[in-house]
This record gives C-alpha cells, sequence and structure tokens, in this order.
C-alpha cells in the first residue's frame, strides 16, 4: 500500500488518549517484573454494585438479547428523564433522550451534528483530550480557554465571553473537570448563559462526574431558567456506579437535535446493548448506597493524596473539589511534565499522566487519579517523593 497517502486527510488529526498509552507501557514493565502503581487511569476500582449486575443477569434471562430502538429502549429513556428531572430540576421528556454505548458517542456526534469546517468550539484546557480530537477530526477550529489554578482551576469567564465570535458553534464545558477536579460556580455558568441565551449557539455540560462532588451541590446550566434547548447533558453510568466496561451513557437535548443524534446512532452503532440499557434502570431507581459509599472513600483517598503531594518538596497541590483526580504543580523542578511523568514511571514506578496529555496549559502538571487504594496511594507518595528528591 502507499503509506499514509492512502488514509483520509481526517484520520492524520483524530487524537487518542494518553491514559490508554501508559497503561501499556505500565504493563510491559510489569511484564518485565517491576513493580507498578496505576495512577493513570480514570476508573472507579470499585466492583459494579451487585443489584446491577442481577438485573442485567435478568435482562438477559427475559431475552433482552436483540436490537432496540436507536435512541434507546423507552423505558430506559423514561428512567433517565425521570432522573434528570429531579437532579436538576427541569422537566424533561423521553424523546429528548438518546441512550449511547458509553459517554463518548454524545460528545462526537455533538460535534457531528453541529460543526462545519471553520466552525470555531470554545473549550476548556487542560481538559479531556477527545474534545479537541473531535473538534479537528470535524474540521472545526478549537478555540481552547485556560484552566487557572488561582481560580481553582475554574475559567476566567471574561475570557470566555471575549473568545466568542460570530463562528463559534459549541462551548463545551466538564464539571467537575477531568483532569483538574475543578467545578464551576453556579454564578460561572449562569454569566455563561447570559453570553450565549438567544444566539446560535449550544453548550455541551458534560455532567459525568455530577455525583462524585465533595464541596456542595452539583449545578447544571441546563437549569438556568430559558437554558434548556441549548444546553446537551452528557451524563453516563461509569463513574458514579463503576460500569465502565459496560459502556452505558445518555445525552439529554432539545427534541429537534435529539433526532439528529439518533440518526448518527442509527449510521454508527445501531443501538445500545439491550440488556445493558435494562440494567441502566436498576442502577437509577435501586439503592444508591453503594455509590454514596464510593464518594465517602474518594473523599478519604483525595484528603491523603493532596496533603501527600503538598508535603513532597517543590510540589504543591489544590484540593480538588469533585471527581477523582489529583492536578499537582511540578512547575519548580524546571521540566516538562511529560519527563517528569516518564521518569516517575520508570524510576518509582509510578503510572501517571503529564498535564499535557490534556491540553497545552497542563504543562507543569501531572494528573493522579485515586482511584486505587489507600496503601497503594501511601506507598507511591514514598515513591515519588524520593525519585523527586534526586531531580537537581
Amino acid at each position: 500500500m502507499a503509506g499514509d497517502s492512502i488514509y483520509s486527510k481526517r484520520m492524520q488529526v483524530c487524537g487518542t488518549e494518553t491514559a490508554f498509552e501508559v497503561l501499556a507501557r505500565a504493563k510491559a514493565l510489569e511484564a518485565k517484573g517491576k513493580k507498578v502503581i496505576h495512577l493513570e487511569i480514570g476508573e472507579p476500582d470499585f466492583d459494579t454494585p451487585q443489584n446491577i449486575k442481577q438485573a442485567a443477569i435478568k435482562a438477559l434471562n427475559e431475552g433482552y438479547t436483540h436490537y432496540t430502538p436507536a435512541a434507546g429502549i423507552l423505558q430506559v429513556r423514561e428512567a433517565v428523564a425521570n432522573y434528570v428531572s429531579r437532579t436538576r430540576g427541569i422537566q424533561v421528556e423521553p424523546d429528548e433522550v438518546v441512550i449511547t454505548p458509553g459517554g463518548k458517542p454524545i460528545m462526537s456526534f455533538v460535534i457531528l451534528a453541529l460543526i462545519d469546517e471553520g466552525d470555531e468550539v470554545i473549550y476548556q484546557n487542560p481538559s479531556y483530550p477527545i474534545y479537541e480530537s473531535m473538534i479537528h477530526f470535524t474540521g472545526g477550529k478549537p478555540v481552547p480557554i485556560p484552566l487557572k489554578e488561582e481560580l481553582d482551576f475554574r475559567l476566567d469567564v471574561g475570557e470566555l465571553k471575549r473568545l466568542i465570535s460570530p463562528r463559534t458553534k459549541l462551548i463545551i464545558l466538564n464539571s467537575p473537570h477531568n483532569p483538574t477536579g475543578g467545578v464551576l460556580s453556579r454564578r460561572d455558568l449562569e454569566e455563561i448563559a447570559e453570553a450565549v441565551q438567544g444566539r446560535d449557539i449550544y453548550i455541551l455540560s458534560d455532567e459525568i462526574y455530577s455525583r462524585i462532588i465533595y464541596d456542595g451541590e452539583h449545578f447544571s446550566p441546563a437549569s438556568i431558567p430559558g437554558m434548556k434547548d441549548q444546553v446537551v447533558i452528557l451524563d453516563g453510568f461509569s463513574k458514579t456506579y463503576a460500569m465502565t466496561g459496560w459502556r452505558l451513557g445518555y445525552g439529554v437535548m432539545n427534541k429537534d437535535l435529539a433526532s439528529r443524534i439518533t440518526r448518527l446512532m442509527v449510521n454508527f452503532v445501531s443501538c445500545s446493548t439491550a440488556f445493558v440499557q435494562m440494567a441502566g434502570i436498576e442502577a437509577l431507581k435501586g439503592p444508591q448506597d453503594e455509590a454514596e459509599k464510593m464518594v465517602q472513600e474518594f473523599r478519604r483517598r483525595r484528603d491523603i493524596i493532596v496533603q501527600g503531594l503538598n508535603e513532597i518538596p517543590g510540589v504543591s497541590c489544590k484540593l480538588p473539589r469533585g471527581a477523582f483526580y489529583a492536578f499537582p504543580n511540578i512547575k519548580s523542578f524546571g521540566k516538562p511534565s511529560k519527563e517528569i511523568a516518564d521518569y516517575l514511571l520508570n524510576e518509582a514506578g509510578v503510572a501517571c499522566l503529564a498535564g499535557t496529555a490534556f491540553g497545552e496549559y497542563g504543562e507543569g502538571y501531572l494528573r493522579l487519579s485515586y482511584a486505587n487504594s489507600v496503601e497503594n496511594i501511601q506507598e507511591a507518595l514514598k515513591m515519588m517523593r524520593e525519585a523527586l528528591a534526586k531531580i537537581s
């Protein structure tokens, strides 16, 4: 074959997730006998609650093994609509819900549905790398807005307003935020809403960590009066219920956009897995005690890892308000973040991610997932302290 020339130009700008690359390197080191503590992957280390697993088994036995409507089984969309109505304080109908295999299709499909070549998308930076990847993939123009440590990793709303142009079609927000753990305030969201309300600009609000929040309550831009039809809520089951491998997510949006996202579902994946969808009903309607216990354990781990990081000479770390990531500042070492992350993996056996895995404004930081045991976190902190002490 003719090498790269055989492939479409869009594949040249299709990105990836560094977390999986680091995981592969860490696994290769483990295969050679090196002990590695995994703080790179963003998934809960808990098992899916038993009642949810039993619901899936029951659904399998009842024959939920076939195609479903592309937007999802009506009962499942009703359960999501009721849940979102209750938690966001808005009225949601089932035909405003699209069930997808994980949360990623909502981000990808919304960008595909809205963005033409040259259209601008404002997004937080650092941020989940698939946002920028999909903006490039569609031919859109990524417009990053930096998250600032002095604002507890919130964006400067005034700066965002200045970035809005006649070509702006979409603003992507993620709160609680990956990779920093920052949370946008209600006032932040209200000011953003004031800037876009009534204009041909959508907000894609990635709320996948909405249940993993430590201070205050989650607030959605869709809850702001008059904003519901301009906001797409992205949420799912992976983080709240430790269901990453189940691949079950959803989007909530106005009916017109939902019909287009459903058409993309038909073209790309047909539908989400039937018995998994039925397990989602149990997740939303069943006991929530396991999910709540998980958040309390994440809080305990957060406090331990942040205190430990701040005790390492040359490292400082803000206390994250949500999600399960620490984002320590390592600028004092005077070396690129990726070099520090590689060094920690090879020297200390601690797998973490460079802040630049999430965008240019992540330089000078690392991301550590504390979805691991307290014992492993404490050992990782010890190994990091020893390794970083050797950097001149």
